[in-house]
């Protein structure tokens, strides 16, 4: 993912963050926060009712494990083995938790003309319910380590960047099949998220629709024509010990009234201190594009921290220190429940 704005690092150019707000503007998503995700209505005098969670248990210990196959198979760049093996392993794995799975297999072009064969998993639960929530996170790895002081040249484990959102939604998928949360249910992963341009190329050549290329590519060429979702949840960087999810930016732009379910949702889970109320800089990930294109609000949850500049992401984003070292299944665990908890209320 990329940032833009007044914070923007060197992986994108500061002339995209103007582009970008009328774009934010212009799709005509954000209304009054009511795009599928609204808050209830006044209670109209009747008496609160103490809410009661519905969603059955989840494991971060079983999440960690998903992080850990990930990275077994070493980074997964498009075009390389490791790619190749763990996105079989990730189709067998939704199958085996009895999704109906879509596979999306394209060629696209990166930013320097290296054509990636990729392709974008969709596990369907209940797919013949219209009621849909769209979960989805990306399973690729940076080629470069271009935040790093060495090595930069070569491709990151990409524990927590990829890593720990698949591993998150993997075990809502083993969740699912235990007990149906009585709604359709759709688990994305998206390929080539992080091939945007490095940090090496001016800035002057670069454009914000370097990066998310699978996300684009599913948004205007859905698993299923006219599909639609009620909300979409990214996980983007959400496994690392210490992790803290601000609101990011594009999503209280675009989504805001998701955005507050969904921080009320971790509140009433005892999750207040994880997640919290600052807002981040617009950045560029995939649930831009699953907005703008596919018209499906959307939240990301992803680690940033306002208060350190020049940029708050995880603090190994895109070096050789992401790796399953930084893993912490607490986070994991947290993260998981409110997702879980989105899902099953």
């Amino acid at each position: 993912m990329a940032l833009l704005g007044p914070l923007t690092d060197q992986k994108t150019g500061c002339g995209f963050f103007f582009a970008c707000t009328l774009l934010l503007l212009a799709t005509g998503c954000r209304g009054d926060g009511k795009t599928g995700a609204s808050d209830e209505g006044p209670s109209h005098g009747k008496p609160a009712t103490k809410w009661t969670n519905k969603a059955p248990s989840f494991s971060g210990d079983s999440a960690y494990n998903y992080v850990a196959a990930q990275v077994a198979f070493g980074t997964r760049v498009p075009n390389s083995p490791g790619h190749r093996n763990c996105g079989d392993w990730l189709v067998n794995q939704l199958e085996e938790y009895g999704a109906d799975v879509a596979v999306q297999a394209a060629e696209v072009t990166a930013f320097d003309g290296t054509k990636l064969s990729i392709r974008n998993i969709i596990g369907q639960f209940n797919p013949e319910d219209p009621r849909r929530i769209l979960l989805y996170a990306h399973w690729d790895t940076r080629p470069w380590a271009d935040n790093d002081t060495v090595r930069i040249h070569d491709p990151i484990d990409g524990a927590n960047d990829g890593a720990s959102g698949v591993g998150v939604l993997l075990e809502i998928a083993r969740m699912i099949q235990l007990e149906n949360p009585g709604t359709g249910v759709d688990i994305a992963f998206f390929d080539a998220e992080d091939y945007g341009s490095p940090s090496w190329i001016p800035a002057a050549d670069k454009d914000y629709t370097d990066w998310c290329l699978g996300s684009q590519y599913w948004a205007r060429r859905p698993h299923v024509p006219g599909y639609r979702a009620r909300f979409g949840i990214l996980l983007d960087m959400v496994g690392a010990r210490g992790a803290v999810f601000n609101k990011e930016g594009t999503s209280n732009e675009m989504s805001p009234g998701l955005v507050n379910r969904v921080w009320a949702m971790a509140a009433k889970l005892g999750h207040g201190d994880r997640f919290r109320s600052e807002v981040t800089p617009i950045t560029v990930d995939d649930n831009l594009f699953v907005t703008q294109l596919a018209h499906i609000p959307s939240v990301n949850i992803v680690h940033y921290e306002v208060a350190r500049v020049p940029m708050g992401y995880f603090k190994y984003h895109h070096t050789h220190g992401d790796n399953l070292d930084k893993i912490d299944p607490a986070v994991l665990q947290e993260v998981g429940e409110v997702v879980a908890g989105m899902v099953w209320n």
